[in-house]
């Protein structure tokens, strides 16, 4: 583990020369990628190095501690930073263990999500309508951009389906846990009843895929371009805009016809195309993987309902961590820290849990 935690002190100084380097400061993409690298070690050694010292002062108090002179006074505030060491010592150890974790290689990436109303109807899409304004005011907190790709609403101000991609410093690491169905328990605005009904809307977290990760061949590609309609006649353009893309390997189909021009349409659907291919490789592979046991929260079964929004107590719970807090207005307006960082800590101690029982084995 030291000679780990040394090599990356010794990276890390290696990056902080790179970076003055004039050839790598004119390599913009070089650049990028190394300051990216820099930033996310930046923590870690300065964490590094705080433990060293607590090492050192652990050493040099108990070599004070065995000097024969020393008077009772100063061998008993030698004996209470002594404990205080020790103390800090455990903590960052477990703080160290927890960074040193495998990280998912996807935690940096942007992210393409669909939002799509399930069971229920117009009440169910009016609650897509709800999840998207959530996610769009946490992107906002977090200083992300957020694009809609593709929308398909219903009469009553609702969302079908929509598509978006979210731009930011490590989207993918804390959106990953959205995937699956969302239900919401409240009285429907139509119901002239005032019974409560329950109703649900998926949510699907692509991170966005590079060309250096799937690299489709366009002869497996099928495009048809087609005029875009709108509700009763609206907006229909006159010329050939929107795209459909088939990826025949998959059969995964992707429709655009948000924008006037076909060539924008065009870069749309290529980029949710590559998300929804890579993404379905992936889940290949990690059901391969997981098949004996599902580690992270994050890659559940889509259908899995994994959160409840219940209005008439103003209760939200997560059910793969037990958690449930009473802010249902706040979690809508976007504030999921509390959420999010529940389900990251819970990812880090079972990831924590099974590297200490493959230790003790």
């Amino acid at each position: 583990m030291f000679e780990q935690l040394d090599s990356l002190i010794v990276r890390y100084e290696e990056l902080l020369e790179l970076l003055s380097d004039p050839e790598v400061i004119s390599d913009t993409d070089r650049l990028r990628k190394l300051t990216i690298e820099q930033s996310d070690l930046h923590p870690k050694v300065e964490k590094i190095r705080r433990y060293k010292d607590v090492l050192q002062g652990i050493e040099d108090t108990k070599e004070m501690l065995h000097d024969s002179s020393l008077d009772s006074e100063m061998e008993e505030l030698a004996k209470m930073e002594l404990s205080e060491l020790k103390d800090e010592q455990e903590t960052l150890e477990e703080e160290i263990k927890i960074m040193m974790l495998p990280e998912d290689p996807n935690d940096g990436k942007n992210i393409i999500m669909e939002i799509r109303g399930a069971a229920g109807g117009d009440e169910a899409q009016l609650f897509a309508g709800d999840l998207l304004n959530m996610y769009t005011r946490y992107a906002e907190r977090q200083n992300w951009k957020v694009e809609i790709l593709e929308a398909s609403t219903n009469d009553v101000g609702g969302y079908k389906e929509v598509t978006l991609m979210i731009t930011g410093d490590k989207v993918y690491s804390k959106l990953k846990f959205e995937n699956g169905a969302h239900r919401v328990q409240r009285v429907p605005v139509t119901e002239s009843q005032g019974r409560v009904h329950t109703s649900t809307a998926t949510v699907v977290v692509m991170p966005e895929a590079d060309d250096v990760e799937i690299e489709i061949d366009p002869q497996d590609i099928k495009i048809d371009v087609y005029r875009a309609g709108g509700a009763g006649g609206q907006h229909v353009n006159v010329t050939d805009s929107a795209v459909r893309m088939t990826h025949l390997p998959t059969g995964i189909i992707v429709a655009m016809q948000d924008e006037r021009s076909q060539l924008k349409n065009r870069e749309k659907a290529m980029k949710v195309l590559k998300a929804r291919v890579y993404d379905h490789y992936q889940s290949i592979e990690q059901e391969k993987t997981d098949s004996a046991r599902k580690l992270a929260v994050g890659t559940g079964d889509r259908s899995e309902r994994i959160r409840t929004y219940n209005f008439p107590q103003s209760r939200v719970s997560d059910h793969r961590i037990g958690l449930t807090i009473q802010k249902l207005d706040t979690v809508l307006s976007g504030e999921l820290e509390e959420i999010i960082d529940a389900l990251i800590l819970f990812e880090q101690t079972e990831a924590l849990e099974e590297l200490n029982r493959g230790h003790g084995a």
